[in-house]
């Protein structure tokens, strides 16, 4: 990991269902300030396909920072860019 891609804070939600697993997101974002970095480890499938989307309608930048099979690793910045 790059020294720009140190989170802040980081949450693990693998295994976490639909939709809890978006509100811990968006409860671990609320605690940020802007241009913070929130880490999210979330499960492939439902999951990502809800919850990413969700937190840049809402306004934070998302990036996938790894990927496996089952899982993938999300950086997520508070407010956006």
């Amino acid at each position: 990991m790059t020294a720009q891609l140190v989170p802040d804070q980081q949450i693990d939600l693998r295994g976490t269902p639909c939709p809890i697993n978006f509100i811990r997101c968006r409860l671990a974002l609320e605690g940020l300030k802007d241009k913070e970095r929130l880490q999210v480890d979330l499960d492939r499938g439902e999951p990502e396909a809800m919850v990413v989307p969700g937190l840049v309608e809402a306004g934070h930048r998302v990036e996938i920072i790894a990927q496996e099979n089952t899982w993938l690793r999300l950086m997520v910045t508070c407010g956006g860019g």
